[in-house]
């Protein structure tokens, strides 16, 4: 039997899997957001009364695209690398 590399199919499955569910935690993060939001009765990130619960999850949900925004980019040149 032949090992599967970290490269080889098994680890393109498990980023695949990983970064599916990253996108369900933005998903996550989003409703939250609209809903610190609409307890507040605030939307504008610029108004001061912004729910500063609202604001972190932002800056978490912006970090956490950014970081599967990497991850997707890394699975890219492994598929072409195979």
């Amino acid at each position: 039997m032949k090992d599967v590399s970290r490269f080889g199919s098994n680890g393109e499955l498990k980023l695949s899997a990983l970064i599916a569910d990253l996108w369900w935690r933005v998903q996550l993060m989003n409703s939250d957001i609209l809903e610190e939001e609409a307890k507040a009765g605030v939307f504008d990130v610029h108004n001061p009364s912004y729910p500063l619960l609202a604001a972190t999850l932002r800056t978490r949900r912006d970090n956490l695209v950014s970081t599967i925004n990497a991850l997707e980019e890394r699975a890219k040149s492994v598929r072409a690398a195979a």
